[in-house]
């Protein structure tokens, strides 16, 4: 672990061989994550576009896949039908 002091500006220095594994040089933009408890710099791509690209080659094709929406208008029909008995039931 690298520990670094914050100057009175509140800048840091990163160092060189996280600078060097993370590709971050001069112009590089980071994002400053706040997760509550502590803070992380994640480097952010220079074409966010092209380091995205393949990102969801593994994600599941749509034949492979039950639609979301006709899963639930099923379970919606089912709790109509379930109703509907509940009500024919108390009827009788």
């Amino acid at each position: 672990m690298k520990t670094m002091t914050v100057s009175q500006k509140g800048w840091i220095v990163i160092p060189k061989e996280i600078r060097e594994r993370y590709g971050i040089h001069p112009g590089t933009k980071v994002a400053i994550v706040d997760y509550g408890g502590g803070i992380s710099l994640v480097p952010l791509p220079d074409d966010p576009i092209e380091a995205a690209r393949g990102f969801l080659r593994d994600f599941p094709q749509e034949e492979d896949t039950t639609s979301l929406t006709e899963e639930l208008l099923k379970e919606r029909r089912q709790e109509y039908e379930r109703e509907e008995a509940k009500i024919r039931h108390f009827g009788e």
